[in-house]
């Protein structure tokens, strides 16, 4: 009997598939930096029993009218807009996600993004690459405290909580919008909820970790960044699609806010020519925000795992 055939969409390491190769035959995309073209992705997907895909990847309604045999679809995220779930389940495709297995890792790039804009870390780096480093003076390339500082979350899933625990270790004042309130993690983590306009106002660092919905599209926009601190310091590290860009890059040019980390854009990869390369207070990230190496492999393995449990007719460890 043919073993199921899964098409993987980026080329990764054949130590991961390995294990799983009993159970199926594997085609990729032997290309480890570059999505695959659409037109490709859709050639190769016709005949494919399984798909596993990254955010890169627009699994719309027409691409799964196009892949009829289909029979499930692991996305190598948490989040999964990406792909038109109702569809998908329309045509009784199973689509898995990978939660858990990357929320520490991501919650520790989401400090180390917060500390690195707050501390000027890039600028200052760059100071020394370009030789400006003279004689000390006692304002030089002096940033904003963390410690007993105010952190707003907004999204409070399970890396807005790993967030909120390392905030705890800098003795932050916690405070956290969310669509739905979690009692037991206020008391937990002495964190208060609060509106998302108090959030604003309050904060001085406001934290985005939101999933991208119609409800949440662009909720950063001119009148939120209006309604924080002039010395607020903003960091997203969710979606693009939840920032109006434009109107952030006017409030780090006009100083509306002091600065912002960000590790996700609209549109990805953003270019050397965007305007965000332009300030001087903004620290930009190619969405790394789960990229270590055991994490990367443990959401991969969870994919492959979720695969391996349809096709023997369990329940998927993680669907959507």
């Amino acid at each position: 009997m043919n073993k199921p055939t899964i098409y993987i969409t980026r080329k990764i390491p054949p130590y991961l598939i390995e294990p799983f190769s009993q159970y199926f035959q594997f085609q990729m995309w032997e290309d480890e930096h570059t999505p695959i073209p659409r037109e490709i992705l859709m050639r190769e997907a016709k005949e494919a029993d399984g798909l596993l895909c990254l955010l890169t990847e627009k699994i719309d309604r027409a691409f799964l009218d196009h892949a009829s045999h289909l029979k499930i679809i692991a996305n190598m995220a948490v989040g999964y807009d990406n792909i038109d779930v109702e569809a998908a389940k329309e045509k009784g495709i199973i689509v898995t996600n990978t939660p858990d297995v990357l929320t520490e890792t991501t919650a520790d790039l989401t400090f180390a993004l917060l500390m690195a804009t707050a501390r000027r870390l890039v600028e200052a780096n760059h100071f020394i690459y370009q030789d400006k480093w003279g004689e000390w003076s006692p304002f030089l390339l002096a940033g904003t405290d963390i410690h007993h500082k105010t952190i707003g979350i907004v999204g409070m899933g399970r890396i807005g909580e790993a967030v909120a625990r390392r905030a705890k270790g800098f003795q932050m004042n916690l405070l956290y919008h969310n669509r739905t309130r979690k009692k037991t993690v206020e008391q937990e983590l002495d964190v208060s909820y609060v509106s998302f306009e108090e959030l604003l106002e309050k904060s001085d660092f406001v934290v985005s970790l939101l999933p991208l919905s119609e409800q949440t599209e662009n909720i950063f926009d001119k009148r939120a960044f209006e309604q924080m601190k002039s010395s607020a310091i903003f960091i997203n590290v969710s979606r693009g699609g939840v920032v109006d860009e434009k109107a952030l890059y006017d409030a780090l040019k006009n100083k509306v806010i002091t600065a912002a980390g960000l590790d996700v854009f609209k549109d990805e990869p953003i270019p050397s020519s965007h305007p965000f390369t332009s300030l001087s207070n903004v620290v930009l990230l190619p969405h790394i925000g789960s990229a270590s190496i055991t994490t990367r492999e443990n959401m991969l393995t969870l994919c492959l795992e979720n695969i391996r449990a349809v096709f023997q007719h369990e329940a998927p460890i993680s669907p959507v």
